[in-house]
């Protein structure tokens, strides 16, 4: 059966583009993911997803390429590229017609701004979460977080 294309694709490719692929856009939804799982897997504080149908994604190149780790404790299935390693895709049991794509993927919009946080009870006590930042003195381009100025107690003298 041969998969229809909308007028408008995405496209995407792991670093070394071995494995390439385009999705119709725009993609069903995008979100961040907080959990372990899914940190430990992109080695970043959280990833960014893109989801669609299985049947607006295509291999344009590489699927055998493609190496899968089996999570049965969650029921998911990740793909990596086998020659750079970069994670390809993510899959979970429950939603089997759907496909979800790290973001940072595609160089080209996908039709959907990442609005939802998944996991966030179980974010890392590291992630940056907003606070003030300023440039570092003698490193043009390197923001570092703001000291925070301690307020004197005035029972203390």
């Amino acid at each position: 059966m041969s998969k229809v294309k909308s007028a408008v694709q995405s496209h995407g490719q792991c670093v070394c583009c071995a494995v390439r692929f385009e999705i119709d856009v725009p993609a069903v939804w995008a979100w961040h993911d907080h959990g372990e799982a899914s940190r430990c897997a992109q080695g970043c504080a959280y990833a960014t997803y893109v989801g669609t149908w299985n049947s607006r994604f295509r291999w344009l190149q590489g699927e055998e390429e493609l190496t899968r780790y089996e999570d049965s404790k969650n029921r998911t299935t990740r793909s990596f590229c086998r020659r750079c390693g970069t994670p390809v895709t993510y899959e979970k049991a429950r939603s089997p017609r759907f496909i979800n794509i790290p973001r940072s993927l595609f160089a080209e919009r996908t039709g959907r701004e990442p609005r939802y946080h998944m996991n966030l009870t179980d974010r890392a006590d590291w992630t940056y979460w907003g606070e003030p930042l300023g440039p570092m003195k003698g490193y043009p381009g390197v923001m570092r977080e703001r000291p925070r100025k301690k307020r004197l107690d005035p029972l203390e003298d």
